[in-house]
């Protein structure tokens, strides 16, 4: 089944000021539909044309042969989660059940936004900031370029992007205050409730 760009779920300027439109642009837009284009022509013609993304992420998956067809499935999902990881209006203390294991598992709501902050900024290069849940345990990981939880076995609860393309055309090289925007502004509790 060829794989397809998702709809945003929501349009190109519901994030700004946070997220401009034109960083939606490029990043979805180009970005995200360049790692579409590109999973779809490794496949065409072999036995993964019939698998799902999420099957493809996992059967290349540490196959040093696949290495290239694996970064650029695992960006199509990671890109797709990291959309939803996010809504107008989002942001702040998270509510429901989220909430309460939050509490339990990293003393409270400024202790975790502390911990992701501090993974997302110290992430050297291109990669990924996660909310996860590993081992019964809610955790905070980061992951290099394309690398993603699932193929680790552990369950990914929401995402923030913070390759460069993700931010530097409204923060330019001030990646701290994009992690701060994403915490205060645009995280979806409702989308890391309903992973949990």
């Amino acid at each position: 089944m060829p794989i397809t760009l998702p709809p945003l779920p929501y349009t190109k300027d519901a994030l700004a000021p946070h997220i401009s439109a034109n960083t939606l642009d490029f990043h979805y837009g180009k970005h995200h539909n360049a790692y579409v284009t590109n999973v779809n022509n490794m496949i065409a013609g072999t036995d993964l044309a019939e698998l799902s993304l999420e099957d493809i992420v996992m059967k290349t998956a540490g196959d040093a042969a696949q290495f290239g067809l694996f970064n650029n499935a695992a960006q199509v999902w990671n890109h797709t989660f990291f959309w939803n990881s996010m809504k107008p209006g989002g942001g702040g203390k998270p509510k429901g059940a989220i909430a309460k294991r939050i509490e339990a598992d990293f003393g409270g709501y400024d202790k975790f936004a502390e911990a992701f902050k501090t993974a997302g900024v110290t992430q050297f290069g291109s990669g990924w900031v996660w909310l996860v849940e590993k081992s019964g345990q809610l955790e905070v990981m980061k992951t290099p370029n394309a690398e993603i939880p699932l193929a680790l076995g552990i369950k990914p609860l929401l995402t923030c992007d913070v390759w460069e393309h993700a931010y530097y055309l409204d923060y330019q090289n001030r990646r701290p205050d994009f992690l701060a925007a994403f915490l205060a502004h645009l995280l979806n509790w409702d989308f890391a409730n309903a992973n949990l």
